[in-house]
């Protein structure tokens, strides 16, 4: 696998990255207070904290990172013009495209400008499935196939619910309406109160929202993005250190997006649940992702895969076991996690 890999030049890697920077820059510039850095439980998080009135609001910005406070550094000291900015942003777009990056399509691509418009991304929400996998691209500088990017008709959108609750804050725009306006409709349950699912009318698209399962799964809320979501397992750890990335739609559009190296292990995971019954043909994609990313990182992160492999391998045998059964059917992914795992088999593989 590993020498079918082919990867964008290091001009366009480049200039994937500026755009990710300048898309990132301008979210932080939309402050309309005064950053203000709030500890819970010894982790630090800024909000813009605001007047209106007589009544004092604040708007999540987002953990604190080093990244984070340089950002808000610059933002003290800063004039730039963003008319500027913004032609930067459509220059490098063009040049992407004409680097043929892939773009996304018209009604994935402005679905998600609406989320980021109302803060789905940035209170936590982040995309995972094949929508997720597209972003890896620009991510790892490397080109996907067609085989791998071919879309199943699911948007899926998770978040963490216990961030979920404590954030404060909540999206700028109700879903319902935003799924209105796009022409999307509400698929109810017997539960009507919990409603995690929106079918668009005129054509295929199914966008569902998940969370984390701790315990037993079912439904439950995501109030900070006011819907409800389906808990599943192994979500906690695909969720964990989300990183920023960018659809090439419009001017790009900043979105929230796995760790490829937490996705592919993920994947080897998920794609055991699913090989029997009618998830037979989204195993075998998942695996076909699986191997295509973990011959990337192998070849271009192999310390993070190592440690995203190590982890899941010590979450106990469920785990150990339903990594070895893919790997089992994946014999050049099984050899790449061996040689950065350090060349020692695991007893359950």
């Amino acid at each position: 696998m590993a020498n079918d890999l082919k990867f964008h030049s290091h001009t366009g890697n480049a200039a994937y990255h500026d755009l990710r920077r300048l898309l990132m820059d301008a979210a932080v510039s939309e402050i309309r207070g005064t950053p203000t850095r709030v500890t819970v439980k010894g982790r630090h998080f800024w909000y813009d904290k605001y007047r209106i009135g007589s009544e004092v609001r604040q708007r999540y910005i987002g953990p604190e990172t080093g990244e984070l406070l340089a950002r808000l550094d610059r933002l003290g000291r800063s004039n730039a013009d963003r008319s500027a900015v913004q032609q930067e942003q459509t220059r490098l777009i063009r040049f992407l495209r004409a680097s043929n990056y892939r773009s996304m399509d018209r009604g994935t691509g402005s679905l998600l400008s609406a989320f980021a418009r109302c803060g789905v991304f940035r209170l936590g929400g982040t995309l995972v499935g094949t929508v997720a996998f597209q972003h890896y691209e620009g991510e790892l500088g490397v080109i996907l196939d067609f085989e791998r990017t071919a879309r199943t008709d699911d948007i899926d959108v998770a978040s963490f619910e216990r961030l979920s609750f404590a954030l404060g804050d909540s999206v700028e725009t109700p879903l319902a309406d935003v799924f209105r306006d796009l022409k999307f409709r509400p698929v109810t349950s017997l539960d009507r109160q919990h409603v995690w699912r929106w079918q668009q009318t005129s054509g295929p698209v199914l966008v569902e929202f998940l969370m984390p399962a701790h315990g037993e799964e079912g439904v439950r809320k995501l109030p900070a993005l006011g819907v409800s979501a389906r808990a599943l397992r192994h979500l906690d750890y695909l969720l964990k250190d989300p990183v920023p990335a960018v659809s090439l739609y419009r001017a790009g559009v900043l979105v929230q997006i796995p760790r490829p190296e937490r996705y592919a292990i993920h994947k080897l995971i998920v794609s055991e649940r699913r090989h029997c019954g009618p998830d037979s043909l989204k195993a075998s994609k998942d695996r076909a992702q699986a191997d295509f990313l973990v011959a990337a990182m192998a070849e271009t992160r192999p310390d993070e895969l190592r440690l995203a492999y190590n982890e899941a391998m010590d979450r106990g045998g469920a785990w150990r076991r339903r990594i070895a059964a893919s790997l089992n059917r994946l014999p050049a992914a099984r050899q790449h996690l061996l040689e950065v795992a350090g060349g020692e088999t695991p007893d359950s593989l």
